[in-house]
């Protein structure tokens, strides 16, 4: 696993749209910005892998109100821009 940054991009599985972005980390967790919903803490434990300056994390290790954000994280974005 490549070192986690500030700055990459964080998925909950790869090749989709990244839901937010790292801005912080620490040797147990990371902190990371999610669109339209704010930061979250999130454990090392959760993330699956990093690579190519993204985090792909474990859906099934996150909280409950992280998830919901998530899910949420790109609510009112106009579907007509790729």
């Amino acid at each position: 696993m490549d070192a986690i940054q500030e700055g990459f991009d964080v998925f909950v599985h790869d090749g989709e749209k990244a839901f937010g972005a790292v801005r912080r980390v620490s040797r147990h967790e990371i902190v990371v910005y999610v669109e339209n919903a704010g930061d979250f803490v999130v454990p090392i434990s959760a993330v699956q892998d990093v690579s190519s300056e993204k985090v792909v994390l474990n859906c099934g290790k996150l909280d409950k109100n992280l998830k919901l954000a998530i899910g949420h994280a790109h609510q009112g974005e106009d579907p007509t821009i790729g």
